[in-house]
């Protein structure tokens, strides 16, 4: 493995089996705005910062701890799992998720995570104190390697694409957006395909 070389993987949908947020938001009874808003973000019709806070506003209400236990439940891709385990020292998770949410998969993946962060209030989301900007990670691994490749299927991850050396669309869960298949290198529809690829770059 070249270890000049740093994976890049978006969290939601590219390494779980499904978006997160619509998860969260059948505990919080607001499924089809959830879903409305996340198949906006997704199309490139609502921008992600502005679609997450929305998202996010929505969602305050239910308890941090009930959201990491639907969290901890979720399945992931394993084989992509497998590969992340083995190369956990140049494999990074950049996503715009919440790190109070997503806190099960950062203890599970066990690779350095880069996320937006929250402020809380005993069990509670009280707000966003900093939304991930996926692009500023990306320039910071770059005093560390000499090649970045990006994994990744939504608008979210444009940026991500647009700082990498590589880029691969990922659309096991959903097509990828166009934007992403515009940028990418490849596309690719199946992880153990995604797998083999990543081990020849």
């Amino acid at each position: 493995m070249n270890m000049d070389t740093a994976f890049c993987f978006d969290l939601d949908g590219t390494l779980t089996k499904e978006e997160l947020l619509p998860l969260i938001a059948r505990c919080a009874g607001c499924h089809e705005e959830i879903n409305a808003l996340t198949r906006a973000t997704l199309d490139g019709v609502i921008p992600f910062e502005s679609s997450f806070k929305l998202r996010c506003k929505l969602l305050q209400d239910v308890n941090i701890s009930a959201v990491q236990s639907l969290i901890a439940k979720v399945d992931l891709f394993e084989k992509m799992l497998h590969y992340i385990k083995l190369n956990k020292d140049i494999c990074f998770v950049i996503t715009g998720n919440l790190d109070v949410w997503i806190e099960p998969l950062i203890k599970r993946i066990g690779c350095k995570f880069f996320c937006s962060t929250a402020n809380t209030e005993q069990d509670r989301l009280i707000g966003i104190k900093e939304i991930a900007h996926k692009g500023v990670y990306v320039n910071n691994l770059r005093k560390r390697f000499k090649k970045i490749v990006a994994i990744g299927d939504g608008m979210g991850d444009v940026n991500l694409f647009e700082q990498a050396d590589y880029s691969i669309a990922f659309g096991a869960v959903h097509f990828p957006v166009q934007s992403l298949i515009e940028l990418a290198n490849y596309v690719v529809f199946d992880e153990s395909a995604l797998c083999r690829l990543l081990n020849t770059l």
